[in-house]
């Protein structure tokens, strides 16, 4: 017995003799995404050294993980080592040994021009989750970048700041990064934070920067993401007393405009394959109840058919496959502890996301009340055998649309994505729509379902990001760039947080970090001129 409790101990306890250890380098990188990807290889392309830590075994975040069926907005200005990356996609399809399950031919790229491949430009903006990833373990290889994998910063004692400067970071290993910058590309904003950065969660009020789309938006349908017809949210249609379904909250939302601390929804863009010899048949969740789904096949009792409208297709008889419709795989309202929530409890979020949509689809491949003809379609499509192979088939990254926000030295906010306000320092150029997913589901004042938080407005024309939106307050960090939690409302984050936007500020961030060190200076005081003419010189787009 003494001896079981010795190997427990052990278990629980470090040992002194442990390997731990404390690495140097110019920059530190902290997040395994596209962004944190270009901004290393940036960096060592400037000659300098570079850690890339990734909290995570996978590099690319979500452009590795499902979202294939790039949100590119205006392909223009998409520069620098956002383009490069797509010009290799854009080789790689060019190999007739890229396309095991699907002829080119039949893909639908016959001419130049289409929405997946620019012959002219060379770059092709839509691809399969392995070929994104390879890609980022081409760039990591090709310039000696040290990746340190499966490593997590110690949000609570790990950072070490001194005079407004990050001095090192500590992960839960123990293992210890000393750098002279540092750079947060993480979705969450986890090293921003333990560096005592100020950062916002959920939605601003309208009346904070003068804007239209913040804020609670009730009874604003910009897609068709919302209940078209009555549906009864109660567990026995039509009786409140019956309790309400599971995913309906019992809250009444806000008044119009107003702020809350609730989160757009998250979920997993989804690879789907059609091909027999490449699919795998949706298996059943442990956790599997036929009740999680009843208001979707309500919605079918309803006539509602829109099941495969974002089936968007990628090569080799694929999809990147996105939430579409009043009820999808947007697991609206569970996200909402997400940001500040332990490790273990982001763990167990994502899990329930995973079981959800699971269960969505095992609900749709095998429940009786789903329309026959829409099953038997749906029953042609199973998991991609030849993606997420160590991870059951499943992407690895859960889409963290939204997270913490920087407060930073300026706030990006929809004036400038609307070109109502000009932007002064500009280091990468946006222009997506303003987009926000769902935000809550809850019962109308007559008693039917209805979602909420979802916004689709067209940005005019591209707009830049400045500069000062991925710098802290100078009194708050002076060595951090954050080129993916952004200084940003919320609803001009809808609008930044695209994937090629990430590669973007990912590279600047890196360039701003180099020029500061030789400068020898904080990130805010970084001459712009210098800057401004080294991302020219890197081919990125700055204006129109």
């Amino acid at each position: 017995m003494r001896f079981i409790f010795i190997l427990l101990m052990c278990h629980f306890i470090k040992p002194a003799f442990s390997q731990v250890s404390t690495s140097h380098s110019d920059l530190v990188v902290y997040g395994g995404t596209s962004a944190g990807v270009m901004a290393a290889v940036q960096a060592s392309k400037a000659g300098k050294s570079v850690i890339l830590i990734s909290p995570d075994l996978h590099l690319g975040g979500l452009s590795s993980s499902g979202l294939g069926f790039t949100d590119t907005g205006d392909k223009r200005v998409i520069g620098g080592l956002a383009r490069e990356f797509y010009h290799r996609v854009y080789l790689h399809y060019q190999q007739d040994s890229s396309w095991k399950w699907q002829k080119r031919s039949d893909y639908g790229n016959k001419g130049q021009g289409t929405p997946a491949i620019d012959g002219n430009e060379r770059t092709m903006w839509i691809f399969e989750p392995h070929v994104a990833e390879n890609i980022m373990e081409s760039f990591v290889r090709e310039h000696k970048i040290r990746v340190v994998r499966n490593e997590l910063l110690d949000r609570k004692k790990g950072v070490v700041v001194k005079d407004s400067r990050i001095v090192s970071v500590r992960c839960v290993s123990g293992n210890t990064y000393a750098a002279k910058m540092f750079i947060d590309a993480t979705y969450e904003g986890d090293l921003m934070a333990s560096a005592g950065v100020g950062y916002h969660i959920g939605r601003e009020a309208n009346t904070e920067y003068g804007e239209q789309w913040n804020g609670v938006q009730t009874g604003v349908f910009q897609h068709g993401h919302h209940f078209k017809t009555k549906i009864s949210p109660y567990r026995t249609e039509g009786d409140a007393n019956s309790g309400l379904l599971p995913g309906v909250s019992a809250e009444k939302p806000a008044p119009n405009g107003s702020t809350d601390r609730k989160l757009q929804a998250y979920c997993f863009r989804m690879c789907l394959s059609n091909v027999a010899g490449n699919r795998i048949s949706f298996p059943k969740p442990d956790a599997y109840n036929p009740l999680d789904y009843e208001l979707l096949a309500r919605l079918f009792k309803s006539g509602w058919r829109e099941l495969f409208d974002k089936f968007d297709p990628v090569p080799n008889g694929k999809t990147d496959t996105n939430n579409h419709g009043p009820f999808s795989t947007d697991y609206i309202g569970m996200n909402y502890a997400y940001p500040e929530a332990s490790y273990a409890e982001r763990e167990r979020i994502k899990r329930a996301h995973t079981n959800y949509q699971l269960g969505l689809f095992y609900f749709l491949a095998t429940d009786k009340r789903v329309p026959r003809d829409l099953q038997e379609a749906f029953n042609k499509w199973g998991l991609a055998k030849d993606e997420f192979r160590d991870n059951g088939n499943w992407p690895y990254q859960l889409y963290i649309r939204e997270a913490r926000r920087m407060k930073g030295q300026m706030v990006m906010t929809e004036n400038e994505v609307l070109g109502k306000n000009s932007v002064a320092r500009p280091v990468g150029m946006g222009s997506y729509s303003l987009d926000s997913h769902n935000t809550q589901r809850y019962v109308t004042d007559d008693g039917w379902v209805q979602n909420e938080g979802d916004i689709g407005v067209k940005a005019p024309q591209p707009y830049g990001i400045d500069y000062r939106a991925i710098t802290p307050k100078r009194n708050e960090c002076r060595n951090l760039l954050v080129p993916v939690c952004i200084s940003a409302s919320h609803t001009a984050y809808g609008s930044v947080r695209m994937e090629p936007v990430f590669m973007i500020l990912g590279q600047s961030a890196a360039t701003a970090a180099c020029l500061a060190i030789d400068a020898n200076v904080a990130v805010q005081d970084l001459d712009y001129s210098l800057l401004r003419a080294a991302l020219l010189d890197q081919k990125q787009r700055l204006s129109n």
